[in-house]
C-alpha cells in the first residue's frame, strides 16, 4: 500500500482537540506551529525518481510493505545518516531498494517541486496580527539544509524544530513539549497544522489543537473561526 503505514483515520480541514488538547477548546490563539512538507513546500518523493526509473518502479518504491521507503524516511527523521539509512535497507530489504533510496537521496532536491498555494500570504497576514509563527517537521538533519536554502517562506518563521537535528520525531509527545519549552509557547492557545494524521494525534496528546490540512481555503477559514482577525478570501 503507498503511502504512510499507521495512518489513523482522521477528518481533514477541522480543528481536532482529542486527548489533552480538548482542555484547550476555546481558548484564543495565539501561535500557529506550521509542519513543512505538503504543508508549506510540496514533497514528492516520486518526483526525484523520474530521471532513472519507471512508473511501476517509483510505485513499487512507494509502498512500504515491499521496500522500506517510509521506515527509512522515519529513520532519518530520527537522526540516521543517508549512509546508515542505505546500509540499514540494503541489509533488510536488498540491493535494488537500497539503490533507489541511495539515488533518491542524492536526488532529493528534485522532490520539492514548490511553495503550497496560499502558504506565504497566510504566514503574512497572521504575523501582521500578532499571531506567533513557528515551524515543527520531521525531516532529515542532513537533507534539510536544502529546503532551508531554496525556500524563504521558511525563514519567515519565528523559529523552527527540525527532528532530525534533536533526533526525536513526530508523533512523539516530547518534540512538541520541546517546541513548546524552547520557544515559551502556552499549548493551550497553539493550534499545530500538519498533513498527517499520526502528527495530530500526537499534538492533541501534548495538548495542542491540530487540523489535517489538505485546503489552503479552509485552514484559512478555520483560523478565522477560531478568532484570529485576518482577512477572509473574496
Amino acid at each position: 500500500m503507498k503511502g504512510w503505514p499507521n495512518e489513523p483515520d482522521m477528518d481533514n480541514d477541522v480543528i481536532i482537540a482529542e486527548d489533552r488538547a480538548a482542555e484547550a477548546l476555546g481558548n484564543p490563539v495565539s501561535d500557529v506551529i506550521f509542519d513543512f512538507g505538503n504543508v508549506l513546500v510540496f514533497w514528492d518523493p516520486a518526483a526525484a525518481m523520474m530521471g532513472r526509473y519507471s512508473e511501476r518502479s517509483i510505485d513499487s518504491m512507494l509502498d512500504n510493505e515491499i521496500s522500506g521507503f517510509y521506515d527509512a524516511n522515519d529513520r532519518m527523521d530520527a537522526g540516521a545518516s543517508c549512509a546508515d539509512t542505505i546500509a540499514w535497507l540494503r541489509q533488510t530489504k536488498g540491493d535494488e531498494w537500497a539503490d533507489m533510496f541511495a539515488y533518491y537521496c542524492e536526488n532529493f532536491v528534485d522532490s520539492l517541486t514548490g511553495v503550497v498555494p496560499g502558504a506565504r500570504k497566510l504566514i503574512e497576514d497572521l504575523k501582521a496580527v500578532g499571531i506567533h509563527v513557528w515551524g515543527l517537521s520531521n525531516w532529515s538533519a542532513e537533507l534539510f539544509p536544502i529546503a532551508w536554502e531554496r525556500y524563504e517562506i521558511l525563514h519567515s518563521l519565528e523559529g523552527k524544530v527540525v527532528s532530525g537535528e534533536i533526533d526525536i520525531r513526530k508523533p512523539s509527545v516530547e518534540i512538541y513539549e520541546y517546541l513548546l519549552q524552547r520557544f515559551g509557547i502556552e499549548a493551550r492557545k497553539a493550534v499545530f497544522i500538519d498533513d498527517k494524521a499520526m502528527n495530530i494525534v500526537g499534538a492533541n496528546a501534548a495538548g495542542i489543537r491540530g487540523i489535517r490540512f489538505t485546503d489552503p481555503y479552509k485552514l484559512r477559514a478555520l483560523l478565522i473561526e477560531s478568532g484570529i482577525d485576518i482577512p477572509a478570501v473574496r
